[in-house]
């Protein structure tokens, strides 16, 4: 999503980017940026994005898929993997194995596969406003293993579950 300012009203409106495929097509497709994409066609090949991947109920789908919300009401054959959310509508049928935190099987939907919920995982931004600590903070207490944490590049990871006991524990302020 990008922000512009609406000299107008003098506000900050969200553009979100909507991409919706209605042919049919192949191949790879690879977003960096959030987006908002909506499959009603054919598709065959690989997705990897992030932001919210809708399925419509008459698309059809042979894809390994990785998003960050994947909502599903058509044919799907391939492997899920939905970093926050993944939601099968009552029309959806899913052959494939999936892999997300949070999982919505709507009455009507058809999973055959194997499900694995993955860990809450939070980046450093998202930490920051769950416990309304100023990154710099965090980072120190990372670094001198303060708080749960695993670095993963230049990046640090940190599981919801962790930090919700390092929290109770009353580390916070160590």
């Amino acid at each position: 999503m990008a922000f512009r300012r609406d000299h107008r009203e003098n506000k900050e409106v969200v553009e979100e980017k909507v991409i919706e495929i209605n042919a049919q097509m192949e191949g790879t497709l690879i977003f960096s940026e959030a987006v908002n994409l909506k499959i009603h066609g054919r598709y065959t090949g690989k997705l990897d994005m992030r932001g919210t991947l809708t399925i419509g109920p008459s698309a059809q789908v042979e894809a390994a898929i990785v998003g960050e919300n994947v909502i599903v009401a058509g044919k799907v054959k391939g492997n899920v993997i939905a970093k926050k959310m993944l939601v099968l509508m009552p029309t959806a049928v899913l052959h494939g194995d999936i892999s997300t935190p949070k999982l919505n099987i709507v009455e009507g939907a058809i999973f055959q596969g194997r499900c694995h919920m993955l860990e809450d995982v939070l980046t450093i931004d998202d930490l920051a406003q769950y416990l309304e600590i100023e990154i710099p903070t965090i980072i120190e207490l990372a670094s001198t293993g303060k708080i749960p944490a695993v670095k993963e590049g230049d990046s640090w990871k940190f599981e919801r579950a962790q930090i919700d006991q390092w929290a109770s524990s009353g580390r916070v302020h160590s």
